[in-house]
C-alpha cells in the first residue's frame, strides 16, 4: 500500500481534496474519503460542486442508497461501499484495522501534526508499506524529505 502524507499549510483538506479526487479518477480509480467531523464533510461536498460545470466531481454521502455507484464517496468510516481502493483521511486521523485500500491520502495539519508523526514512524516498521511526504510550497505541492 503506499501512503501520502499531505502537510496542510496553506490550503485547507477541502481546498485540496477536489485536485486529489480528479487525479483519482483520472487514474480510473473511486475514491472514499473519511472524516469524523460531519461539517468538514459537508465542507468537502461544498468544494466537490465547483463553480464550472466541466469541474463537478460526482460524489455522495454514505448511507444512501447509490453508495456503490459514486466514484467518490464521503463517509465518517473507512467502509468502500462504493468500491473504493483509494482512501482520503480528512481530518488528520489515522485508522488501523484491515485496510482494504491501495493508495492512502493522509492529510494533516498543525493541530494534527503530532499523530502524522507517530502515523509514520508506525508505517515505517510494517512490510508493504511505501511512504511519500508532500508539503506546499508556492502554491504548489511538491514531495519532501
Amino acid at each position: 500500500m503506499r501512503v501520502d502524507f499531505y502537510q496542510l499549510s496553506r490550503d485547507s483538506a477541502e481546498a485540496t481534496l477536489p485536485q486529489i479526487a480528479r487525479n483519482t479518477l483520472k487514474a480510473g480509480e473511486r475514491l472514499l474519503v473519511v472524516s469524523g467531523d460531519a461539517v468538514q464533510l459537508g465542507r468537502i461536498g461544498e468544494a466537490l460542486w465547483a463553480k464550472l460545470p466541466e469541474s463537478f466531481l460526482a460524489h455522495g454521502r454514505a448511507g444512501g442508497e447509490h453508495d456503490a455507484q459514486q466514484p467518490i464517496l464521503l463517509s465518517d468510516a473507512p467502509e468502500p461501499a462504493n468500491g473504493a481502493r483509494f482512501i482520503a483521511l480528512a481530518d488528520g486521523v489515522w485508522r488501523e484495522g484491515e485496510v482494504p485500500f491501495e493508495r492512502s491520502f493522509y492529510l494533516f495539519d498543525e493541530a494534527t501534526l503530532q499523530g502524522a508523526r507517530d502515523c509514520w514512524r508506525m508505517l515505517g516498521t510494517r512490510d508493504g508499506i511505501e511512504r511519500h511526504f508532500w508539503k506546499q510550497e508556492g502554491g504548489k505541492w511538491v514531495e519532501g524529505p
